[in-house]
């Protein structure tokens, strides 16, 4: 029998079993949020979702999922380092640190995983976020600094005071225009989102009471591993996972009693493409109905723009949209044309 590693001798069974626990249900996470969102998008019909699993792409359902949720992953590794090293630097001893599952996960986390993470936050959250990040920076650079050189003075309060100051100085040098117009605005919450972090980056540099970091650092990421799940699933609920598609088809040719007879010679029918072969285009329509029309019978297809969010600020940053990603900015973008027609439900072509 070998023995245990040095390391998960010392570290308490209660962790070592949480730590099991989540490494196995951590893969089945996706999973059920994909299986959820065909329930979702079949309206809870089960011969419609079995219909969905037999056509739609598992990598078109995963490209889905990462791209709504790409910014999560930067999210987690971030508050993980940031909470787990101020718990370490906080606690009594590194062993009553290590009672938490966060502690040992931020001990554990190489130097590189959290440069990634920066590197993708930084051009995956919105612009209004970005202080943010520059807190959490901060945060985990003072933190590092007092947990390897807390014996050296000079470094600390460069580290942990003078430079968090100096980046203060020159966030608000750079926001400063974007928080008077928030506030003229009354949009207070990008007034938080963009003033606060700065301010509040020198006092999170360096070790709190321990009771206080325990508080504020295991029972909120416990209390945020319970409700996270949930949120993210809401989010994924209503990410697009088949092209939304307008065909024109010659009139009665699908069976649709749910359906006023057309005007002229020629239907149009709008929703989301499950598959196309050579006898059948089958549909899905906004109500969850599925219509299968002959290949035939199709005269054209398009396809339709999603629908884009609302916008809920009118705050720029230096010329940057606060709602707006440095991914969005980088990335090309379609010119905006007059809507197709046929998006509209109506035919493209004279009757």
């Amino acid at each position: 029998m070998t023995a245990p590693a040095a390391g998960d001798a010392e570290r308490p069974m209660g962790t070592r079993a949480q730590q099991q626990w989540l490494l196995t249900l951590l893969p089945a996470f996706p999973l059920v949020l994909l299986v959820l969102r065909l329930w979702y998008l079949s309206r809870q019909d089960l011969a419609t979702m079995l219909l969905l699993v037999q056509y739609v792409s598992p990598l078109g359902l995963l490209t889905s999922l990462t791209i709504a949720l790409v910014w999560v992953l930067p999210t987690v590794v971030l508050l993980i380092s940031a909470f787990g090293t101020l718990l370490l630097v906080s606690a009594r001893s590194e062993e009553d640190a290590c009672r938490s599952l966060l502690a040992v996960i931020a001990k554990r986390m190489p130097g590189w995983t959290v440069v990634i993470a920066v590197l993708l936050a930084a051009i995956t959250w919105e612009m209004r976020f970005l202080p943010t990040l520059l807190l959490l920076v901060l945060m985990i650079a003072g933190l590092n600094t007092w947990r390897f050189r807390g014996d050296d003075r000079i470094v600390l309060l460069c580290m942990g005071t003078a430079l968090p100051i100096a980046v203060a100085i020159l966030a608000y040098v750079w926001l400063g225009p974007a928080i008077a117009a928030a506030w003229r605005a009354d949009e207070l919450v990008n007034v938080v989102l963009l003033g606060l972090p700065p301010a509040v980056a020198p006092a999170l540099t360096g070790p709190v009471p321990a009771t206080v970091a325990r508080l504020g650092t295991h029972w909120v990421a416990v209390a945020v591993s319970i409700v996270a799940p949930f949120a993210v699933g809401v989010l994924f609920m209503r990410v697009p996972v088949l092209p939304d598609t307008a065909i024109e088809t010659r009139a009665g040719v699908v069976f649709a009693p749910d359906r006023d007879e057309p005007e002229g010679d020629i239907d149009v029918w709008r929703g989301r493409l499950i598959t196309v072969d050579d006898s059948m285009v089958t549909l899905m329509d906004a109500d969850g109905r599925v219509r299968f029309i002959p290949s035939s019978e199709v005269l054209s297809r398009t396809l339709c723009p999603e629908a884009e969010q609302v916008p809920s600020s009118a705050v720029y940053v230096q010329g940057w949209y606060a709602e707006d990603t440095a991914l969005e900015w980088m990335a090309p973008k379609q010119r905006l044309t007059e809507p197709d027609p046929r998006c509209l439900g109506r035919p493209v072509r004279a009757e």
